[in-house]
């Protein structure tokens, strides 16, 4: 693995569309931006941040999520998501993630995630 450093940051961005509303997922029954989607969007901002410094032989994994979601997004507007690294703990990594639409701010939290070797990983799973 590269040097991994506190700090680093990553945003992406998607524009919400009717596939990825609390209706449609199937966690609320409003076709508003879906708290699971704005998880996803997180992990990705996540995943960004760090992706350039793994090896190829490793990947990382969720392994937890303390959010909240403040506001929400009608379809149709565009939401960004931003990582920033702020502890290493050996292959553990915690990030501030945050996520906004054009008014604002609509959640926060920290997620976690452990850094693992791809191969390894499948394989165990595999002899479950």
């Amino acid at each position: 693995m590269k040097e991994l450093q506190t700090g680093l940051t990553a945003t992406v961005s998607e524009t919400v569309l009717y596939t990825n509303t609390a209706s449609a997922l199937g966690s609320g029954l409003l076709d508003v931006y879906a708290t699971p989607a704005m998880v996803a969007l997180m992990e990705k901002a996540a995943v960004t941040a760090i992706e350039p410094f793994l090896e190829e032989s490793e990947g990382s994994v969720g392994i937890k999520m303390n959010i909240s979601h403040d506001s929400a997004t009608l379809p149709g507007k565009i939401v960004s998501a931003t990582a920033e690294l702020t502890a290493i703990d050996g292959r553990r990594l915690v990030f501030s993630v945050t996520a906004r639409d054009e008014y604002g701010p609509i959640g926060q939290g920290v997620h976690e995630r452990f850094i693992i070797n791809n191969e390894k990983f499948l394989a165990k799973l595999k002899s479950k």
